[in-house]
């Protein structure tokens, strides 16, 4: 494992939590979990139970089992056994800030200490920290963890550049896809970019351009199957003859007319309000009357599968 992690500590069995722990041990290494919620550790228990057969099917590492964690009653207290934490608290300021303080105080001085937060830069929860910031960063993972490769690496002004290069080699030698994100913003890369799609989709909706199926039809057979093998800045540059002439080229020929999409965008950008979204919900009814969600969630799962291999096999 990278330079001697091989026991890892994680906070928060929610979501992310549960589904960390899972590919970590699926990885061969040993955790050490904890979350005061009632019910945790049998709802992390069944959790890793249900994934086991898909991180299977993903290939384990040798020495990889589901059974080698131990849910301790709290993580902070077990730091002289643990190599890196990742943590899963709920993405709360003051929350983050004493757990921070707490974790920085007793964990040995130059062990990495990474949260799973989802929009929260880590320099508005460190300020507590007296030991050594310069460790934490934000380890930001596409949900679920164990599946998406995407991981977003957030360093804060003080964290060290020696961090930074270790939690990318670790988070790499678990097979994910870590990217850095060389300055603090609300929000990330990932879910930025998101964001801006997901607000748009509800204003096309709100202002009866379309569908929720047909949006949603738009990005699962448009532009989700296209950027899932190259991103806008490739798509850019081989739509322009490729090189980098390409992207100018691109740019030349869409430039003005996406300036004025963007202008009307802003014009009737949706705004979230509860009639905003109370009516957004009756435009779903109908058609979720006819989804079975969870036939439609395996179904995901698999072709998620087929897709991550197929995309390893061709290295793209």
């Amino acid at each position: 494992m990278v330079l001697g992690i091989k026991t890892i500590g994680v906070i928060g069995t929610g979501v992310i939590g549960s589904s960390w722990t899972a590919l970590f041990l699926a990885k061969g290494l040993r955790v050490l979990v904890s979350d005061p919620a009632p019910g945790a550790k049998d709802k992390l228990a069944a959790y890793i139970k249900k994934e086991w057969p898909i991180l299977e099917r993903m290939g384990l590492t040798p020495g990889a089992s589901q059974t080698n964690y131990e849910f301790v009653d709290d993580v902070a207290n077990h730091l002289d056994r643990v190599d890196f934490v990742q943590e899963n608290a709920p993405e709360q300021v003051a929350f983050k800030s004493k757990l921070f303080a707490l974790i920085d105080q007793k964990a040995h001085r130059d062990m990495i200490i990474a949260s799973s937060s989802s929009g929260i830069p880590s320099s508005q929860f460190i300020k507590d920290c007296k030991v050594n910031p310069g460790r934490i960063l934000i380890g930001h993972p596409f949900n679920p963890p164990h599946l998406i490769p995407l991981v977003e690496v957030v360093p804060h002004a003080q964290t060290s550049s020696t961090s930074i290069s270790t939690a990318i080699e670790f988070y790499r030698s678990l097979g994910k896809s870590p990217i850095l994100v060389k300055k603090e913003t609300p929000g990330f890369i990932a879910n930025r970019l998101q964001a801006a799609i997901i607000a748009e989709a509800f204003s096309l909706v709100a202002n009866g351009v379309a569908s929720p199926q047909d949006v949603d039809a738009a990005i699962t057979t448009g532009l989700g199957v296209r950027w899932a093998l190259s991103g806008p800045y490739m798509t850019a540059v081989a739509g322009g003859g490729g090189g980098i002439d390409g992207f100018s080229n691109m740019m030349k020929k869409l430039g003005p007319a996406v300036e004025g999409w963007l202008g009307d965008m802003e014009r009737h950008k949706f705004e979230f309000s509860d009639e905003n979204v109370g009516a957004l919900n009756e435009s779903l009814k109908q058609w979720l009357e006819k989804e079975d969600l969870v036939a439609l969630s395996e179904r995901r799962e698999e072709v998620l599968l087929e897709l991550l291999r197929l995309k390893k096999e061709h290295n793209v």
